[in-house]
């Protein structure tokens, strides 16, 4: 209902940039200039400062952001109040998830949040959990699905279970018949690690660093942020990686040894939104559907038969 160049405009006076703010709400740039063009001649007068790389606000830009940011607040309240007189939700949702929940959880959780509610439309961002935790805070995503806890006092986060993290090796691997592994038993071995910032990395370097291994003493042969191309190179020899174990659910995965580490280490799937005052129903709902979902699905085993996991035994076990 708000006039679209009064968004067009937030957003780029919001995020300091017309290229980010024509991501955020999936214009091409061009079209992100003519909106701030016809805003700044319906005031005739200049809106945005742009210059060394960032877009600053002028004085009158400063008096027009602050009313385009309560009147599009207040717009998008008006929507959602009226949207929950009925039953059904409706609108576009936008999501961020890492690489793992999207590859291996998501696919579940739309399709049953779709076949309950058919008129949402989910926009899908894919990246690591820093990343996603990042842009729920600014407001530029409305759900983030990763695999960090957050601490940021501006974002809800709910822990709702938690998936252990294996090292993973090709059959026939020197390491490959190995029960469980510490950290001294990785170091010096060829090691396909995953991108900074991602969850699972930062777990990974905190498991060495307590068992006395220096992270940056690793024998690291590639960073990647594509978990496929991690699981590729690893079947193909180049080294070992560290995942979660619900990545090893995937047919294609044959040919791969999972070994727990020791002592045992977990990501945990967090739900994030931001902590608003006035949150969307269709964010709350999506929230806590994945919440419920993802808590069900995290006590189930995961695993085919297909795929090989050593595990080390209790220890009340012989």
């Amino acid at each position: 209902m708000a006039d679209r160049r009064l968004q067009v405009f937030h957003a780029v006076a919001k995020l300091g940039s017309f290229t980010r703010a024509a991501e955020t709400l999936y214009m091409t740039q061009p079209a992100v200039t003519f909106q701030i063009k016809q805003l700044e001649e319906q005031f005739n007068t200049r809106l945005l400062d742009r210059g060394h790389g960032r877009v600053t606000l002028t004085p009158a830009g400063d008096i027009v952001f602050a009313y385009a940011d309560r009147i599009l607040g207040l717009s998008d309240e008006m929507e959602t109040r009226i949207a929950e007189l009925t039953d059904e939700l409706t609108g576009v949702l936008t999501i961020g998830t890492s690489q793992t929940i999207a590859g291996y959880w998501l696919p579940t959780l739309l399709d049953k949040f779709l076949k309950k509610h058919p008129r949402v439309i989910p926009r899908v961002f894919v990246a690591n959990s820093e990343n996603i935790e990042n842009r729920v805070a600014a407001h530029e995503l409305d759900v983030g699905l990763v695999e960090k806890q957050s601490v940021d006092p501006t974002l809800e986060c709910s822990l709702v279970c938690q998936d252990e993290l294996l090292v993973i090796v090709a059959q026939g691997h020197e390491l490959s018949a190995s029960t469980s592994l510490k950290a001294t038993e990785l170091q010096g071995y060829p090691f396909v690690d995953r991108d900074p910032g991602a969850a699972i990395r930062a777990l990974a370097e905190a498991f060495f660093r307590n068992q006395g291994v220096p992270p940056e003493t690793l024998h690291r042969r590639a960073e990647l942020g594509s978990l496929p191309s991690i699981l590729h190179l690893v079947k193909q020899g180049l080294g070992f990686a560290i995942i979660a174990k619900a990545a090893l659910n995937d047919y294609n995965n044959r040919g791969l040894v999972g070994i727990s580490l020791d002592p045992p280490l977990y990501s945990s799937l967090n739900v994030l939104v931001p902590k608003d005052r006035f949150r969307a129903r269709l964010h709350s709902t999506f929230a806590e559907f994945a919440i419920n979902l993802f808590a069900d699905e995290g006590h189930r085993d995961v695993l085919p038969a297909e795929v090989v996991i050593h595990s080390a035994p209790e220890p009340n076990e012989p």
